[in-house]
Formats: structure tokens, C-alpha cells, sequence
């Protein structure tokens, strides 16, 4: 199939398809036309692709987990690759929880329970202008 039949299959910009190729996570064939052609298991390829990248997954790190859904051995041992899976998890935690504590922070100060450093109550906003946080969605 085509570009953008598989664009049209997967729901995935022929845009990025292309970048796919580019950092080595997809492969075509070149027509005589120079035209892409991929096969048919590119499809499942690509949701494989989609799935990784939405779980917040490099490229580099989605190319070391590609051969996993084909019939070739992994180019890392399956032990290493985890590994790495698991320091990506355990970054998103560590982000989750600087953003927890920036949004307590703010919240604090929205509630007027602290203000930054440096700010004395005086130059606090006036209690009619009060802003109250809102929920997270």
C-alpha cells in the first residue's frame, strides 16, 4: 500500500509516517516512481508505533521495541529493554509529582494560605479580587 492509504488506515498524517521512516521505526520500499510502498503489517506497525508513543516512549527507544513485534530477535536483551521501560516510567512519576507540588503551590497561593517569598500581605491582591482555583479536570 501506499503513503496515504496507510495514512488513511491508520488515521496517522503522512507527515508523520514519514518521521516514523526517518528515525527508523516504519520502512517502505521505493517503487520505480519513488513512490513508499509498505506492506500490510505496516498498519498494526504503526498502532504499535502510535501506542508507544502515546505511553510517552522515545523514538530511540520505540526502535529497540520494534523487533519485538516481528519475528527477528531484539536488538537489546529483553532484560535491558525493561529496564529502560521502567527509567521511562519512573520519569513520568517524578514529573507527575513536581507538577503536583507546583500546582499545591499555587493553589496555596490562590488561596491566600502563603505567598511567594519576597511578597508581604500588603501587596497581595484585595480580598474583592479573590480568585478562587478550580478543579482539575
Amino acid at each position: 500500500m501506499r503513503i496515504g492509504e496507510l495514512s488513511e488506515a491508520t488515521g496517522v498524517s503522512t507527515r508523520s509516517l514519514r518521521y516514523y521512516e526517518q528515525q527508523g521505526l516504519l520502512q517502505s520500499r521505493r517503487l520505480a516512481n519513488a513512490y513508499r510502498e509498505y506492506s500490510p503489517d505496516a498498519i498494526e506497525q504503526v498502532a504499535f508505533i502510535q501506542d508507544l508513543f502515546s505511553a510517552g516512549l522515545s523514538s530511540q527507544l520505540i526502535r529497540d521495541c520494534i523487533p519485538l513485534v516481528g519475528q527477528s530477535r531484539p536488538p537489546l536483551s529483553c532484560t535491558t529493554l525493561l529496564a529502560r521501560v521502567r527509567e521511562a516510567r519512573d520519569e513520568l512519576v517524578r514529573q507527575e509529582q513536581r507538577l503536583s507540588a507546583r500546582r499545591k503551590t499555587l493553589d496555596s497561593y490562590l488561596a491566600r494560605d502563603s505567598t511567594p517569598r519576597g511578597m508581604t500581605a500588603t501587596d497581595s491582591p484585595s480580598s474583592s479580587q479573590s480568585v478562587t482555583p478550580q478543579a482539575a479536570s
